[in-house]
Formats: structure tokens, sequence, C-alpha cells
């Protein structure tokens, strides 16, 4: 198994604002240039999304991951699986909401393997920058 690459940002906007938006799959193509679609296959009792297909272009990966979603820690913690992919071995991580106060603090883990050799550090570098993007993203979508 791959190691785990995490990044943190604050962002000033409650918790629940952070979580309907963070947490609101089926509309990530509206502000993470990273996701070209996101189509719910399946939703819990609640309405929340299982299993998502996604059209990801991060830059050197283009695919279209299946992903289940586990939300057994929410409001605290969204984790998620990989399920199927053309290329992804491994697409598993969690986003993490910390409730500060007059900030939010948004912590993303990813841990990602390709079918093909790929150099560790090539493919920390692209999980991180992948990690860094999208929590900037959604910076830019809570506090514009």
């Amino acid at each position: 198994m791959s190691e785990t690459s995490t990044s943190t940002i604050a962002i000033s906007a409650s918790a629940d604002e952070v979580r309907a938006v963070l947490f609101d799959i089926a509309n990530y193509p509206s502000w993470s240039t990273s996701f070209k679609a996101a189509n719910v296959l399946v939703s819990d009792g609640q309405g929340r999304p299982t299993q998502v297909n996604l059209t990801v272009d991060a830059g050197a990966l283009k695919d279209k991951p299946t992903l289940n979603y586990d939300w057994s820690a929410y409001p605290d913690r969204v984790d998620f699986s990989l399920e199927d992919a053309d290329l992804l071995t491994e697409m598993s991580g969690a986003y993490i909401v910390k409730d500060n106060g007059d900030e939010t603090e948004v912590t993303f883990e990813l841990t990602v393997a390709l079918s093909m050799p790929v150099p560790p550090t090539m493919r920390i570098k692209a999980e991180k920058s992948t990690i860094d993007l999208a929590l900037k993203q959604l910076k830019e979508k809570l506090e514009n």
C-alpha cells in the first residue's frame, strides 16, 4: 500500500457551510477543475452519495473512478475508497472537518496507486498538488 498524502487548510466559513459544499459530491465539477463530471450511482437513506462515478482530469492523471463513500464518521469525517477505475488500482482517502469557531479546518487525505509503474516521488508530488488545488478551490468557493 502507498503512503497517504495529507494537507490542511483553514477556511473562513462555518463548519456547516464547509460541509454543505465539501460533501455535495455531485456538484464538485462546479468548483473543482479536477472533476469534469460526478454522477451519483447510489445514495443512502439520508440522500448522501455512497457510490459516485467521477471523471477526473488532474494534470497527468485522467481516469473515471467509481468511489464508495463511508459516512459512518460524519459530520467530522467522510472516507472514500476505490470501487473501480481504468488506470487507478487504489484511490482512497478522507475529508476531515474541524470546527474552530470563526473558521473551519479541512484536511484532505489521499492515497493513489496506478496500474502502471510510477516513481514514488512522482506519485507523491501528483497527490500533493491534487490535494492542494482541491483545498485552494474549496476555500475560494466558500470565501468569495
